[in-house]
């Protein structure tokens, strides 16, 4: 990025800053940035936490639902018109009329909520109105803000160390066949260039789709497109440079550390800068559950990704000069997904794996001045528990309807039949895992589908069960409604 630029980007950085404070003295908000890795259940938080307070569900452990101070929650229009609108509705019809869980979240999208509420009894006791803006974007994105740290010689030897794992091998012997047929100090070509682009796609889209689908290896754009794609800055590929690192003008080394170069300056950047840098409160979804049963290898590479995305932020205690200045996440919420698929026996099991897996990045954060929190949840609970029985032995099990493929044993469910399932027992510590203590899939977690909502007698369709949804929302937006 030249000079020029770089000055240009920061005026107007600063001058979106200052826009923001100051409409904190018009309208009070609080931007909340809602993330995961994939298949973490970005959408169905977004979607079930607006479900839930716009039709006035009691909330206990939202202290001003709990003290009935909440008088109504509405839908408004969002305030940035160049992000696409989250489509809230698209998503209630999928889970409450068809049983379907929505489209996952492959671009940025926001939505405006305007809480009427009554303050606590005090100096400034009376009604007011929170605008609450969800910001819901891909983890992936998230985690390519560390190339902005890194050049092209650095990526490169990284990314081509990790993918030389024996886990990894397998899925990307095609790209490493085209990366020994290329070199690096030879004369740019497009088409060798485009070959290798698309390789590496290939097996980042590998990666995502086996079991260490919890975690992703940046650039997050390269499954996720948009409008970017076949564009330069999303046609490059790691390359194995020489021990010196040597790039020398025109060669293919240079044109692909150019693209690399242009795919922070145009792509990273701007995300930086115009949406994350504004978030206020952060929650990351987590899907601890997947990287148990996928093994070591898995909870490992969890593990490091998710300290890339605290490293990611920009945390500590706001004011006003510091949302001009140096705007700050001063909250992020850790939250485990999908706590319905064990007995909620297990649920303090769950929730302390997910403490150990984020520990070293909580304790960094935390002296920064921000607080961080870890919660066990399910945005939409879709199973309920029983006890069936092993011989004269009751295992606590859970009971649902798993989605029509999925398997447990030799049954192969049909997406109709409801089944009670056994999951297993989560081992204490991730240590456990790690030993290999946990044989990879040993555990049972099939996916369910959402749950059948009633209708009553007037056609009013019912509320979607949850499971600590109304915790998390107090800790993301609770002291906003004091």
């Amino acid at each position: 990025m030249s000079l020029f630029n770089a000055l240009v980007s920061g005026v107007d950085a600063a001058a979106q800053a200052v826009r923001d404070a100051s409409g904190q003295l018009v309208q009070p908000s609080v931007r909340v940035g809602i993330t995961g890795l994939a298949r973490s259940g970005k959408t169905v938080f977004a979607t079930a936490l607006v479900h839930h307070l716009t039709r006035g569900t009691s909330l206990p452990a939202l202290r001003a639902s709990a003290e009935g101070r909440l008088r109504r929650v509405n839908l408004a229009p969002q305030p940035d018109d160049d992000v696409p609108r989250f489509p809230i509705e698209d998503h209630l019809a999928a889970l409450l009329e068809e049983r379907r869980w929505p489209e996952s979240t492959n671009r940025i999208s926001e939505l405006r909520l305007l809480i009427d509420y009554e303050r606590k009894a005090g100096w400034r006791t009376g009604p007011s109105t929170l605008a609450l803006d969800i910001v819901d974007y891909p983890g992936e994105w998230l985690l390519d803000l560390a190339l902005l740290e890194t050049d092209f010689p650095t990526w490169s030897a990284k990314t081509l160390e990790r993918s030389r794992r024996p886990d990894r091998l397998a899925m990307a012997s095609a790209w490493h066949a085209k990366l020994a047929d290329a070199d690096p100090l030879a004369a740019a070509d497009e088409g060798v260039v485009r070959g290798l682009s698309e390789s590496f796609k290939e097996y980042l889209a590998a990666l995502r789709a086996g079991p260490e689908a919890v975690a992703t290896t940046p650039p997050g754009r390269f499954l996720m497109p948009g409008d970017l794609a076949g564009s330069p800055a999303l046609t490059f590929a790691p390359l194995a440079l020489p021990r010196d690192r040597t790039t020398k003008p025109k060669t293919l080394a240079a044109l692909m550390q150019r693209r690399f170069e242009a795919y922070k300056t145009h792509v990273v950047r701007p995300f930086f800068r115009e949406h994350f840098q504004r978030i206020d409160r952060q929650i990351v979804l987590v899907d601890v559950l997947a990287a148990v049963d996928a093994g070591p290898a898995a909870l490992a590479e969890l593990e490091e990704a998710l300290d890339s995305v605290l490293l990611a932020f920009r945390t500590g205690r706001n004011n006003f000069l510091s949302r001009i200045f140096s705007p700050r996440a001063d909250r992020v919420l850790f939250a485990a997904t999908k706590a319905d698929h064990v007995h909620h026996m297990q649920h303090e099991r769950l929730e302390l794996l997910l403490r150990q897996l984020v520990a070293r990045a909580v304790a960094r954060t935390e002296s920064q001045g921000a607080r961080v929190g870890t919660i066990a949840i399910a945005s939409v609970r879709a199973t309920r528990e029983t006890v069936i029985r092993d011989g004269l032995t009751q295992l606590r099990a859970i009971a649902g309807t798993p989605e029509a493929g999925e398997r447990v044993g030799d049954e192969v469910f049909d997406g109709n039949t409801e089944a009670a399932i056994f999951p297993g027992e989560l081992p204490e510590s991730a240590e456990a895992v790690f030993a290999g203590e946990v044989p990879p899939g040993s555990l049972r977690f099939p996916r369910f589908r959402p749950p059948a909502v009633t209708v009553d007698a007037a056609g009013r369709v019912g509320r979607l069960p949850h499971i600590r949804l109304d915790r998390a929302l107090e800790f993301l937006i609770g002291d906003h409604l004091a």
